[in-house]
């Protein structure tokens, strides 16, 4: 029972890693684009 509550707690943390980090890219590709677009990049 304990081994499967670790489990599911890694599980959690790995989605929320996963997420956070699918939200960098998101918010760098778009810092990226509007660099671009104004001619910085």
């Amino acid at each position: 029972m304990a081994a499967r509550l670790w489990m599911g707690r890694l599980g959690w943390l790995a989605l929320i890693w996963g997420l956070s980090v699918a939200a960098l890219g998101v918010v760098a590709t778009l810092l990226h684009w509007l660099m671009r677009a104004a001619g910085m990049h």
